[in-house]
């Protein structure tokens, strides 16, 4: 059985406060691509944020970054 990803609902909350900012702040240091995957689904299902381009392309930009390989790993 799959943890569900409170951290997605917690950046949810903050776009439900209008607090977009803050969100979009998050959404750059985010833990994993699951997590933003969590985030994307929860984001399709609100039809106010699925159409402000700041968010998604931000959810889409980090889900690109996290999926690519590190170019550089710390020994």
């Amino acid at each position: 059985m799959k943890r569900p990803a409170p951290w997605a609902a917690k950046v949810l909350a903050l776009l439900d406060t209008g607090n977009k900012v803050a969100a979009l702040a998050q959404i750059k240091v985010a833990p994993s691509v699951r997590d933003v995957q969590a985030l994307q689904l929860l984001i399709g299902h609100h039809a106010q944020w699925k159409k402000d381009t700041a968010v998604t392309q931000a959810v889409d930009d980090q889900i690109s970054t996290l999926s690519h390989p590190r170019l550089h790993r710390s020994p």
